[in-house]
């Protein structure tokens, strides 16, 4: 008995010792790995991205777990519906299918890799502001301004990118529910009361509600680096969200008021661009991105033409004379006046020949676009 239990004292004794000399060689390993390779190393930039940060986790994860939200995604898309029946009644869609079906294409491709999770209904209007704007629930509707201010499908997707990502967060009946807990059992004022009128500005550009796009800095900030995320996971360089936004500070320094209520409902702050721009830097690397294409420059194309169309329509007195009438303006033969002075074919001059006519009736000529001289009516 006594030498089996020495036995067992010698085998605990063996068995402690290798356990300490193996820690050490563990710890050793764990703390002194072996230099990385480069796909070793772009594993390591990627694990320095949060789960809220990272682009390749965009879709698989759970962006409004930490949000106060007292509203149903059904009660949101519920919402969101009676506002766009508001905005749709009020404005004037563009209902070129070339132009909406490419402009849904962009959108729905980014809302594929975003973290929403409604359907999105995407729509062009007929207004000049460099903006865009979506509703509770998935109502995207775009500006005509926007499209013509960008240079490149990149930079489109940009801040429709922005957008989609206020909807993905739930930013705005984020808002509203923040509100109830401030007036208990009361529908907040962002939905009601200014979200009935909507009207149509000058050069049939839409009167945005304010209330509702003003979100607050935390707001535009996340909405800001989730566009970044967006337009990487889609294949656009994250890079022209940035770009396209400095541009159009710069246009609005030159000459304030150009660019629209974008600076007013979403201001482009210094420190905002250098947040992006830092988290874009540590972004995983691709080899190459998508810029631009053939169907963007075609539907920019149409948009050209439908603005030098309106614009010389408007500046024959307007579409269809002054009754607002589409149909031609016919106008009766004058008879002959026996003393006129005869032409060179023996007909007396009538007095509707075309150097009589007012300036303003006189058709209006404009060079080509695509000839290389900018018309300076379009922007």
């Amino acid at each position: 008995m006594v030498s089996l239990h020495v036995s067992h004292q010698r085998i605990l004794v063996l068995g402690a010792s290798l356990l300490l000399i193996a820690v050490p060689v563990l710890a050793q390993d764990k703390t002194a790995p072996a230099t990385p390779q480069p796909a070793a190393a772009q594993s390591l930039a990627k694990s320095a991205l949060s789960e809220r940060e990272n682009p390749e986790l965009v879709g698989k994860r759970n962006i409004n777990k930490s949000q106060i939200n007292f509203y149903s995604f059904e009660k949101e898309v519920a919402l969101g519906r009676s506002m766009a029946q508001e905005v749709d009644r009020s404005a004037k869609l563009i209902d070129d299918p070339i132009i909406a079906e490419y402009i849904n294409r962009v959108g729905q491709n980014l809302v594929l890799h975003s973290d929403a999770k409604v359907p999105f209904t995407i729509k062009v209007l007929e207004a000049d502001d460099v903006n865009a704007f979506a509703l509770p629930g998935g109502f995207f509707y775009v500006n005509r301004g926007l499209i013509l201010a960008a240079e490149s499908e990149a930079e489109l997707a940009g801040p429709m990118a922005h957008e989609i990502a206020h909807v993905a967060a739930r930013h705005g009946v984020e808002q509203a529910s923040k509100g109830e807990l401030i007036n208990w059992g009361t529908i907040p004022l962002i939905f009601l009361g200014g979200w009935a009128g909507y009207a149509i500005q000058q050069a049939a550009a839409l009167a945005i509600p304010l209330g509702f796009l003003k979100f607050t800095r935390a707001a535009e900030e996340e909405a800001d680096l989730l566009a970044a995320q967006y337009m990487w996971a889609a294949g656009y360089d994250p890079h022209s969200l940035v770009t396209f936004f400095e541009k159009l500070e710069t246009k609005e320094k030159k000459k304030p008021g150009t660019m629209s209520k974008i600076f007013m409902t979403h201001p482009v702050v210094g420190d905002r661009i250098t947040k992006v721009n830092a988290l874009i830097a540590r972004f995983p690397t691709r080899s190459e991105y998508v810029m631009n294409t053939s169907d963007f420059n075609q539907a920019k194309s149409r948009l050209v033409s439908m603005s030098n169309i309106r614009a010389t329509t408007a500046s024959r007195g307007g579409a269809g004379g002054a009754n607002g009438d589409s149909r031609p303006t016919l106008k009766k033969r004058q008879p002959s006046d026996p003393n006129a002075p005869a032409t060179a074919g023996g007909t007396p001059s009538s007095s509707t020949d075309s150097e009589s006519k007012p300036a303003t009736e006189r058709p209006t000529l404009r060079k080509n676009p695509s000839s290389g001289t900018k018309d300076p009516n379009n922007p």
